[in-house]
């Protein structure tokens, strides 16, 4: 046998093994299953069918732990609420005050105040919170000087004097320490006025600097920001260096009715010659040195003038100083057209050789805010107004009547009246927005009669018979002059007639305890000054 056709025992011996193998598995499983129970018939499965169920069921409904996330929480209350409840309480007082109940009025003027102190820091909207402060504070201010015991109306022009008017006399110390730093400063401003550093300047700016000079300093900032866009404009205008604002605060410090012992007036102290060579017009009823548009454009004029004489500026401004002619003397006497020299040489009076260093000194140190402590400082929001034409001689009383103003905002709105009269033609300033309502209310008076008749604006609870009392005056006169009236409603205008026009019988019959309360009330701070000091102390905790 060949190889090919041998066949292995072993591969036999497998083959024979198989079907037995088979045949023992097949027992074997038999055996087991032969012990296990029979296995019982598949039953039929049957489900039934689930309830239906209304598909929007839950529709409305979120879960109690969603619905928690999802509700927004309380929105915390913003400047427009914290203004609501104040002028709330402001009105009440206004009301009270018209009813001649001062100290109810004063309680309602302080809480005004004190809901818009206690507002949060952290309100978005603050700015234009502290903004309404400023106004009700200002407001609640001037009924505390006229009614409240502090003061009297003013029938005639009071004059200021200028805070910084001492100063020009006097010399001050110079700190070198100052000199690297304010010629760093110089280099890094930028000025349409040249700028320079020397001793005289470095000497005011260390006055500046000190308690007594940064307190000065920053009042005339402060009252600067209600003229600041008029004057930029105007010396815009007129082709000048916006730096010479500063050369009002040196003259006033930004006082209107401002007056030196030489009876130079107003914001720019004109004399009276150099005013009416400049368009400044001077009556018996008013003066335009002393109306802050008025002042500067013809300001802005005069110094135009000075520089197109001496073509340098510190000279133009040294002769508005003491006069082109003084300026004049001292170039022709020495030969220098220097300001610097002329000031060297003594030539010059004492009050202008320290004008222009003031003015730089203020310039530099106002360009540079955070080196001098000026970053922080709160400026006096731009006067905004409209004019209004006097067809007829007119008391401002009236006009103030007609808005529910004290008297004396609409007089510092006016402050070339030398009198509370605007006589006819003149171009009355009332509050931005009000001209038309003024208007109206003068239409009700006859022009004849507008420079003493009033108006007054009925309360609610207020009848013609309280009226009448309030003014010590008849009922049937009261309603002669308002068309035969037969009842008042809140918010009527009511025309009062010239003999009764006066509203002083309530106070004149108030008793000594009275006067006596209102004398200790005007004694207190104002309003505006604890404004302020709280408001410091606010800033001063959040930034600590």
């Amino acid at each position: 046998m060949t190889a090919r056709h041998r066949t292995s025992p072993s591969l036999i011996a497998i083959a024979l093994a198989l079907p037995l193998a088979s045949c023992m598995s097949s027992k074997s499983q038999a055996f087991k299953l032969s012990f296990l129970p029979a296995t019982p018939a598949q039953a039929e499965i049957t489900i039934d069918e689930p309830p239906k169920l209304d598909s929007h069921l839950y529709a409305n409904e979120t879960p109690e732990l969603v619905q928690r996330a999802l509700t927004p929480a309380p929105a915390a209350p913003g400047a427009d609420e914290y203004i609501f409840k104040a002028e709330a309480r402001f009105d009440a007082g206004k009301k009270l005050y018209q009813q001649n109940d001062l100290a109810g009025a004063r309680r309602e003027f302080d809480a005004a105040i004190g809901i818009l102190l206690g507002a949060p820091q952290s309100l978005m909207d603050r700015p234009r919170l502290e903004r309404r402060l400023d106004q009700m504070a200002d407001t609640i201010y001037r009924y505390d000087l006229e009614g409240l015991g502090a003061g009297e109306t003013r029938d005639q022009v009071v004059y200021e004097k200028s805070p910084l008017d001492d100063i020009l006399q006097l010399t001050f110390p110079t700190d070198p320490k100052l000199a690297p730093k304010v010629k760093e400063e110089i280099d890094a401003t930028a000025s349409q006025l040249p700028l320079e550093q020397n001793d005289a300047v470095l000497s005011y700016i260390h006055y500046f600097s000190t308690d007594r000079g940064h307190k000065a300093l920053v009042a005339g900032l402060r009252r600067a920001g209600r003229y600041r866009p008029m004057i930029q404009h105007i010396l815009d205008e007129e082709g000048l260096p916006q730096e010479l604002i500063y050369l009002a605060q040196a003259e006033s410090g930004f006082l209107p009715r401002a007056k030196s012992c030489k009876q130079a007036v107003g914001m720019w102290q004109f004399v009276k010659f150099r005013g009416i060579q400049y368009g400044l017009n001077q009556t018996s009823t008013s003066d335009d040195r002393m109306d802050p548009e008025r002042a500067t454009r013809a300001a802005a004029r005069h110094l135009h003038d000075l520089y197109a004489t001496f073509g340098d500026w510190y000279l133009a401004m040294a002769a508005y100083n003491c006069g082109p002619n003084c300026v004049s003397h001292a170039v022709e006497r020495t030969g220098f057209a220097d300001f610097w020299e002329l000031s060297r040489l003594n030539v010059l009076p004492k009050q202008t050789a320290n004008y222009v260093p003031l003015i730089l000194a203020m310039t530099i140190m106002a360009k540079n805010p955070k080196d001098y402590d000026l970053d922080a400082l709160e400026a006096d929001e731009p006067l905004a107004y409209d004019s209004l034409a006097m067809e007829a001689p007119t008391q401002l009383a009236l006009v103030a009547d007609a808005l529910d103003r004290p008297l004396s905002e609409i007089q510092d709105l006016n402050p070339a009246l030398i009198k509370p009269l605007a006589p006819a033609g003149y171009q009355v300033r009332v509050p931005k927005g009000t001209a038309a309502l003024v208007a109206s209310t003068l239409e009700t008076i006859p022009a004849s009669h507008r420079a003493n008749w009033r108006v007054h604006r009925v309360l609610p609870g207020e009848t013609l018979e309280s009226i009448a009392r309030r003014f010590a005056m008849p009922v049937s006169s009261l309603t002669a002059a308002n068309h035969k009236l037969a009842q008042a409603e809140a918010g009527d205008m009511l025309v009062i007639p010239s003999a009764y026009s006066q509203r002083t019988a309530p106070r004149q019959a108030a008793s000594t305890t009275h006067r006596r309360a209102t004398h200790r009330a005007s004694s207190r701070p104002s309003v505006a000054t604890y404004k302020r000091a709280s408001l410091e102390s606010k800033r001063r905790a959040s930034a600590n």
